[in-house]
């Protein structure tokens, strides 16, 4: 008779301090952006680190082949990109140097979302691999100090989680930056250059973090990164590197705000069909989603819990008094970065509206996903003249986001205008997601124009005559130059406004 082989959970080996100077940590899922400086927070620490390859189609065919068929095309995309890099090391390496050289650090997290599964998927992957002893540890994202993992070659500690929460700040304000330049760019390819010098000399500054050595003093590492101008400084010289792109701002295009499941709509590549490149090729400008909000939520959610045991729990007042501390820390941080680059990223939304603008359609307790904030984000870009249209970009048989977009319907029955572009990503069927978002876009073009015409006719403008005032006042067409949101959506048309406002003495 066959023994029955019982289920037994994934436990990796050890991974020791002495194995720190030959053993890589991979990591991976977010932007080249984000993971460049978190490579050299890593880097800073000691630590061998390497994201693993961007995404590409071939991994969604590797993932297909070894994971379960229903998962949602994110932890099939990633799971497929750990695969391929590793086959492909195995091939070049020889499979015990790789069970051997590599770990891979990955986020942890639990609830009806599949992203609490995703280590699952990549044990029954490296199970079909022959990689069984192959190590991966999970990372909790609210937890900022988890101690050592086992081996203690990977610590989790104050030191470390501080610099990749400032490492990801620093890339989305960056990231703002890149969407917010590139559709105007006069000399193409410029955005991208200059990007990239940005992020390498922000490399750098994380790399060279005077941090070392003060692990075990929290306290001085939290006032070190909340109170110094180190990263600050660092932001105001990267800023200088964008003066030198001209932009012309009376280009008239439609801002379309990415929205969605957290690693589809942070992600730039096949894995969501290049979807803000294809939108800016399509003529939009798009404002993307920055993982400060995800964040922030995650540092907010607490709250709740805690006010509904503040008559049971004799310490809920004192947690909740610190958590909010702490959001005022982490707001005032990432406020601090954008006024170094001139005030020109977005600022975050406040989470409490997204919870308010959400609450008669989706309840906030209502966890999984990005929960409520789908539907607040949503709203909030609508309400505010932030965006013309709003693309949700939805994973392929994802339980939460089904909710969400089930949601949006009621929203949009009390707002039959608003522009609304739920895409449902399998990875494959690119082109009709694609022309369905198209369609939506078309509209979102003649809103733009039809704001711009109106600016100019409130404001008795011509182009010819902003043209004039332009190339009297050169500053104008630097990428730096902040416009201010004046009610409409679209740049052009606040830019106009701008300009009767500013100049108005210049015009008569």
């Amino acid at each position: 008779m066959q023994a029955v082989a019982h289920y037994t959970a994934y436990k990796p080996r050890p991974f020791t301090r002495e194995e720190r100077q030959h053993v890589t940590i991979l990591f991976g899922g977010l932007t080249w952006k984000h993971e460049r400086l978190i490579q050299a927070t890593m880097h800073n620490l000691g630590y061998n680190a390497q994201p693993l390859p961007n995404i590409r189609r071939s991994d969604l065919d590797a993932g297909k082949e070894l994971i379960d068929v229903g998962a949602c095309c994110p932890t099939i995309f990633t799971t497929g990109n750990l695969v391929n890099f590793l086959k492909s090391e195995v091939a070049r390496r020889g499979r015990d140097e790789v069970v051997n050289k590599y770990v891979f650090l990955t986020a942890g997290a639990c609830g009806p979302c599949r992203f609490g599964q995703y280590h699952e998927s990549y044990t029954m992957a490296l199970d079909g691999l022959g990689l069984r002893d192959f190590r991966l540890f999970l990372l909790a994202q609210n937890q900022l100090d988890q101690g050592a993992a086992a081996g203690g070659g990977l610590e989790i500690n104050l030191a470390l989680s501080l610099g990749l929460v400032w490492a990801i700040l620093c890339a989305d304000v960056l990231t703002d930056m890149e969407y917010l330049t590139r559709p105007y760019e006069v000399v193409p390819g410029q955005t991208e250059e200059v990007l990239r010098e940005s992020i390498e000399e922000l490399y750098e500054v994380f790399r060279n973090r005077p941090i070392q050595g003060r692990e075990g003093n929290k306290w001085k590492i939290l006032g070190w990164h909340y109170l110094t101008d180190y990263f600050t400084d660092a932001l105001e010289r990267v800023r200088k590197k964008w003066e030198a792109i001209e932009v012309d701002r009376l280009r008239v295009k439609p801002k379309v705000k990415i929205t969605g499941e957290f690693w589809l709509q942070t992600h730039e590549g096949e894995g969501n069909y290049n979807m803000k490149r294809w939108l800016e090729q399509e003529g939009a400008e798009v404002i993307p989603p920055p993982v400060a909000v995800w964040l922030d939520y995650l540092l907010h959610s607490p709250i709740l819990k805690l006010e509904k045991r503040r008559r049971h729990e004799r310490r809920a007042r004192l947690k909740i008094a610190i958590i909010r501390a702490l959001e005022h820390i982490f707001h005032r941080t990432y406020n601090r970065f954008r006024q170094a680059l001139g005030g020109l990223p977005y600022e975050l939304p406040d989470q409490e509206e997204l919870k308010r603008l959400a609450d008669p359609y989706y309840h906030y307790e209502l966890r999984g996903g990005e929960g409520h904030m789908l539907v607040g984000k949503a709203l909030y870009a609508y309400l505010h003249k932030k965006a013309h249209m709003i693309c949700e970009l939805s994973p392929y048989s994802c339980m939460p986001n089904t909710m969400s977009i089930g949601a949006m319907a009621q929203v949009q029955g009390k707002y039959p205008d608003m522009l609304y572009a739920p895409i449902e990503v399998k990875g494959d069927a690119e082109i009709h997601a694609l022309s369905r978002c198209q369609m939506i876009l078309t509209e979102a073009k003649k809103r733009a124009q039809q704001e711009f015409e109106q600016a100019l006719a409130e404001t008795g403008l011509t182009v010819e005559a902003i043209r004039a005032v332009e190339a009297r006042h050169p500053e104008l067409t630097r990428s730096t130059y902040r416009i201010p949101h004046y009610g409409y959506a679209g740049t052009a048309a606040n830019y106009v406004v701008h300009i009767a406002r500013k100049w108005r003495r210049a015009l008569a």
